[in-house]
């Protein structure tokens, strides 16, 4: 199937303010972009990679409003995502060096502040795939989603002590639980559509979710809506959410419009039907 993901962003700002932007599809699926309206700016525009390998674009915005836009068409097998049920935790003595920054405590994940609880909870689950899956069957269940609720100062502690948030605290809190049990997690954000599920009323929105490192490689978990999907598209990985900002502006900036996104394209064979989690996990 093919997927138009993008967004129609537009920033004020009162006076040139540069700004660094994560937003494009990631490097891992540049592959797999059928074509793609790169994003044009006032001035020139510089590409880059931060360290975890994402790609920024870096712009000074004149004073006034300036609107940014992109669009990919990107190909995509159209299939549920896979459930790696036998995947095993790697001991920390013998995971990957790339690994080791998703261990500890980050500016939204306080593995300090909620390791004893995490050990409390997940201690006795058996390892793996089924701990991870229970840390996520948690969140799901204890974090209320509400846009209204929306705050970026928010983190992981904070998304366990109120219990409501959006996408990104369901993220960070998994992730901080994950690392508290000596499993590498890392956030992800990115595009997620309503493709093959019926459609929200809400608008469309970038999404988060996260990958732990199981079984010798990255796994994707998705707390928030905990079932596996169809169509996800990354932006960026992460240690957190500060690491992988969409805007950053190096001065005040107010959003004067904002628009993600992210469905199948009319016409392409349409992708199964996602099946409950109790069916994939009986599987």
């Amino acid at each position: 199937m093919l997927i138009n993901v993008g967004y129609d962003i537009s920033i004020e700002v009162a006076a040139p303010t540069p700004v660094h932007i994560i937003a494009d599809v990631n490097n891992s699926r540049s592959a797999d972009i059928a074509s793609q309206t790169p994003l044009a700016v006032p001035g020139p525009l510089v590409t880059s990679r931060d360290m975890f390998g994402n790609i920024i674009q870096r712009f000074v915005a004149p004073a006034g409003v300036t609107h940014l836009s992109y669009r990919a068409t990107v190909r995509d097998s159209g299939l549920v995502e896979r459930q790696q049920f036998d995947a095993e935790e790697i001991p920390v003595q013998n995971l990957p060096d790339e690994c080791l920054n998703f261990l500890t405590g980050s500016r939204y994940c306080e593995t300090d502040e909620l390791s004893v609880l995490a050990w409390q909870l997940f201690g006795n689950t058996k390892p793996g795939w089924t701990r991870v899956q229970a840390v996520c069957d948690f969140v799901h269940n204890h974090i209320r989603f509400n846009y209204q609720n929306a705050r970026a100062t928010r983190t992981a502690l904070g998304a366990y002590n109120e219990a409501t948030g959006v996408c990104r605290d369901f993220a960070h809190l998994a992730v901080t639980f994950c690392r508290c049990l000596n499993i590498p997690a890392r956030y992800v954000n990115g595009y997620l559509g309503d493709i093959a599920i019926p459609l929200s009323p809400d608008p469309m929105d970038f999404a988060a979710w996260f990958e732990a490192y199981i079984g010798n490689e990255w796994v994707t978990f998705d707390p928030r809506n905990n079932t596996p999907r169809v169509g996800r598209i990354v932006i960026a990985r992460g240690r957190d959410a500060a690491d992988v900002p969409m805007i950053t502006s190096f001065g005040l900036h107010y959003l004067a419009g904002f628009k993600v996104v992210a469905e199948e394209i009319i016409g392409e064979e349409k992708a199964p039907k996602t099946p409950s989690p109790d069916a994939l996990r009986a599987a």
